[in-house]
């Protein structure tokens, strides 16, 4: 009894199967076969390879939400070589909440030569080429992202040669802590000083002459510093014309999350505007000679997230590349065989001619004959 509804139990797994099996004796080829095949598994193995690579790489996701954090500091990375005596020029930060941040909280003066050395001179110029580069291709903000922590560092180089030449420049490079609100860094001739209503630079002792704020921004960043990441101002060159000159960036700050399989990061993007002017008072272009970084914080806050393809969906995908190459190929390979077959027994039918045979009762046979093995009718 068990053997009985054991068989009827394969029997029916038999009736259900649905592949079945064809006798090799039964099986057929051809060179028109063999040739679709040999084009379909190279096809395949081509596209299983470049779909590998796709399952290899990763991409960047970008989330966009409301920034909630408005209690926390900023952080402001410096490093700007500016051409005055560092006894001549100041830097602080103001925000709208009228908080004065000084220099001496973070910054230090460092006396140095402006003009750069052949090899620093020719990593400004690598520098420049990549932020341009950057502006025309956005998506190589991905692979920037992608190799923090990895690449070499974007800091200047220190000097290769041993100049002579007495330090005529003041490199301010430190951080600061500042509110995350609007604020305005500045550097202007004079050490600043507090003051009831605000802040004030003792500019009265610097002689007139002497002003030149002709600059050299290496870095500037907000937030988390991170190396590898190259931010927009990084590489930055500014020659003053004249003597009263006002260099403008306005910069717009979006606080950022980074998470890529090599960093975990809060640091903050940016975009930023220039403009610059002569102070002239008689022509009604009023202000304060010097370099101004107006920022502005954005409220939203981006989520960058480094993704990669699950297995799952590889092995889906490649499933997909095999079977739909083989039904492809197979309907191909059957229409063309079917045209073929057209053509031909289109050929072959042309190839016979009308025959008229008379018969004895006066009638005429225009059927066509019959071919024999030997070609005799």
């Amino acid at each position: 009894m068990r053997r009985l509804n054991r068989k009827k139990t394969l029997n029916l797994m038999k009736e259900l199967d649905a592949f079945p099996k064809v006798p090799e004796s039964y099986v057929q080829t051809s060179a028109s076969g063999g040739t679709v095949s040999l084009i379909a598994f190279t096809t395949m193995a081509f596209l299983t390879i470049m779909e590998f690579m796709v399952y290899r790489d990763t991409w960047m996701k970008y989330e966009y939400e409301v920034d909630k954090d408005f209690t926390s500091k900023l952080r402001i990375n410096i490093d700007i070589t500016v051409a005055m005596k560092c006894q001549y020029v100041g830097a602080d930060v103001l925000d709208l909440a009228e908080t004065m941040v000084a220099s001496a909280d973070g910054l230090a003066y460092e006396p140095v030569i402006f003009e750069l050395s052949p090899q620093q001179r020719e990593w400004q110029r690598m520098l420049q080429l990549i932020q341009s580069r950057l502006q025309e291709e956005h998506s190589l903000q991905d692979v920037i992202f992608k190799s923090a922590f990895r690449s070499a560092s974007t800091a200047l180089p220190p000097r290769e040669d041993n100049s002579l030449q007495p330090p005529d420049a003041c490199r301010i490079h430190g951080h600061l802590y500042v509110n995350k609100v609007a604020g305005n860094f500045h550097i202007t001739v004079g050490k600043a000083i507090p003051h009831p209503r605000g802040h004030a630079h003792l500019a009265a002792l610097v002689s007139h002459e002497a002003y030149n704020f002709s600059h050299r921004i290496d870095h500037l960043s907000f937030g988390e510093l991170i190396p590898g990441i190259i931010n927009p101002l990084d590489g930055t060159e500014k020659i003053a014309s004249d003597h009263n000159q006002m260099f403008q960036y306005f910069i717009t700050v979006v606080p950022t999350k980074l998470h890529t399989y090599e960093i975990s990061a809060e640091t903050h993007q940016f975009s930023v505007t220039e403009r610059e002017r002569v102070i002239n008072h008689a022509a009604g272009s009023h202000g304060v000679s010097g370099i101004f970084m107006k920022y502005d914080i954005s409220s939203l806050m981006v989520t960058v997230t480094e993704e990669h393809m699950p297995f799952w969906q590889f092995l889906v995908r490649l499933c997909g590349i095999i079977g739909g190459i083989f039904s492809t190929t197979g309907i191909l390979h059957g229409i063309g065989r079917f045209i073929v077959e057209i053509i031909c027994c289109r050929f072959r039918l042309g190839s016979y001619k009308s025959i008229s045979v008379p018969l004895p009762d006066g009638y005429i046979n225009n059927h066509l004959p019959l071919t024999t093995d030997n070609g005799t009718h």
